[in-house]
């Protein structure tokens, strides 16, 4: 057997099959064919050893000291090739850096993402510094990338597709322009678009842009160099999906509420509530004076809170004033995060009726995800220079919310996410850690 898997054509045939299983079948690339010469010269002809490679071995043979060098290199060159693969193709960890899915995921916990469950995304942008995001680590603005190479969208296939409850990690779709070097400071985490926005309604269209560049840098990102983002799908394409009251509706039916799922509730007391009661109720996030609080709980920490003694009132907030902030980011949707819709998600293929009134809702799919030049002249709407009154779909959409609905930036806010969009799935949580040390009793938690 050993003299068997020895034989060079069996380790040839052995190594070529997997490679166009993985890198041919797997990805649909026929380019990748070139590899199997690569294989054919490394296990049977030897002819880049035999004329290039062999002067290494005798480097090595003759000089100590370049042996351990080399020694060294060549270790760390396949450990950063193997990582590279893992973190492409199979999975990658994720901190968590807001309270956006508590209690579902906590600050500080770091999560296994799987790739291999929705399908990898091979890069948009290849050529990139390995184990680094969008800026190099000593600079804020400066690329660790480069975009002299843009690959189109491509998915491997998956094990399943997205469905209604997973927790994903995906590209900010607001993250293609981001606000850099700034001299001005508009509100916590603001991103470009909402700051031009604010520009406009202060200063006017074309006057707010121009100051908003002048006192900014602004810098696009291809989407898989975009902030990574966690949030709950709640709605996958062909959904129509509402919101009444804080409650969620899919297709008509109402939407079971997660234990995990957090609101903010208003509360009233006679006395001043302590650290300790709020702790024994499980509330981590709160505020106020008395007699007048607000706490970020769950309907059973609500429930446990009204029992109080102290307390007199507890009501959960219900924002019903509407305005720019929320999606479409249009006078003419007076929705808001806690009574929205109905809005239908769309599905690739499918084709919608476009018209003056719900061209807000689908406009940044056409012009920014697609790749579409739209403008609307004498009420109408013009698409790649014709006509248009129907518009068809050429990718999936998600929406995606937090299970801490009263503070968390998702969908309501920015809309649609692309497919092209989506990192994995966050599976379990790898590694939990706090300002007390390590959270024991998180790790390896699965992620509902």
């Amino acid at each position: 057997m050993r003299e068997f898997w020895s034989n060079k054509w069996v380790k040839f045939s052995v190594v070529t099959v997997l490679y166009i299983l993985l890198c041919v079948v797997w990805t649909g690339n026929l380019w990748m064919l070139f590899g199997v010469p690569i294989i054919y010269d490394i296990y049977i002809s030897r002819l880049f050893y035999k004329y290039v490679w062999h002067y290494n071995d005798e480097l090595c043979e003759r000089f100590p000291l370049y042996k351990s060098i080399w020694g060294w290199i060549d270790a760390i060159l396949w450990a950063t090739v193997a990582a590279t693969l893992l973190h492409l193709f199979v999975f990658q960890l994720y901190k968590v850096p807001t309270s956006s899915m508590e209690k579902t995921i906590l600050i500080g916990d770091y999560l296994y993402v799987s790739k291999v469950t929705y399908g990898p995304q091979v890069p948009n942008t290849p050529i990139a510094m390995p184990f680094v995001f969008n800026t190099m680590p000593w600079s804020d603005t400066q690329k660790s990338y480069c975009e002299a190479i843009q690959w189109d969208y491509h998915r491997l296939k998956g094990i399943r597709g997205i469905e209604r409850g997973d927790v994903v990690v995906f590209n900010y779709p607001e993250g293609d322009t981001v606000l850099q070097a700034k001299r001005l400071y508009p509100a916590p985490g603001a991103s470009y678009y909402d700051a031009l926005r604010s520009y406009q309604q202060s200063y006017g269209k074309a006057e707010g842009r121009k100051r908003l560049y002048e006192d900014y840098k602004v810098v696009a990102h291809p989407v898989d160099k975009r902030e990574n983002y966690i949030k709950r799908c709640v709605a996958i394409p062909g959904d129509t999906l509402q919101i009444v009251g804080t409650q969620l509706y899919v297709n008509g039916t109402e939407q079971a509420t997660l234990p995990t799922q957090q609101y903010i509730y208003f509360v009233q007391t006679t006395a001043p509530l302590t650290e300790y009661a709020m702790n024994r109720a499980g509330v981590r996030e709160w505020g106020g004076n008395a007699p007048y609080y607000y706490l970020t709980m769950t309907d059973e920490a609500a429930a446990a809170v009204e029992k109080m003694q102290i307390v007199s009132s507890v009501v959960k907030y219900d924002n019903q004033q509407g305005g720019s902030e929320f999606y479409p980011n249009s006078d003419g949707y007076n929705w808001t995060q806690d009574n929205f819709g109905k809005l239908w998600i769309p599905a690739k293929g499918a084709t919608v009726e476009l018209t003056l009134e719900n061209l807000p809702l689908y406009r940044r799919i056409i012009e920014k995800y697609e790749g579409h030049k739209l403008e609307v002249a004498d009420n109408q709407i013009i698409i790649d220079s014709k006509p248009s009154d129907t518009y068809t779909f050429a990718m999936d959409y998600y929406w995606m919310m937090g299970d801490n609905r009263h503070n968390s930036a998702d969908s309501r806010f920015w809309g649609f996410v692309p497919e092209d969009h989506i990192v994995g799935k966050a599976s379990f949580i790898a590694f939990s850690k706090d300002e007390n040390g390590i959270r024991w009793n998180r790790l390896f938690k699965k992620i509902r």
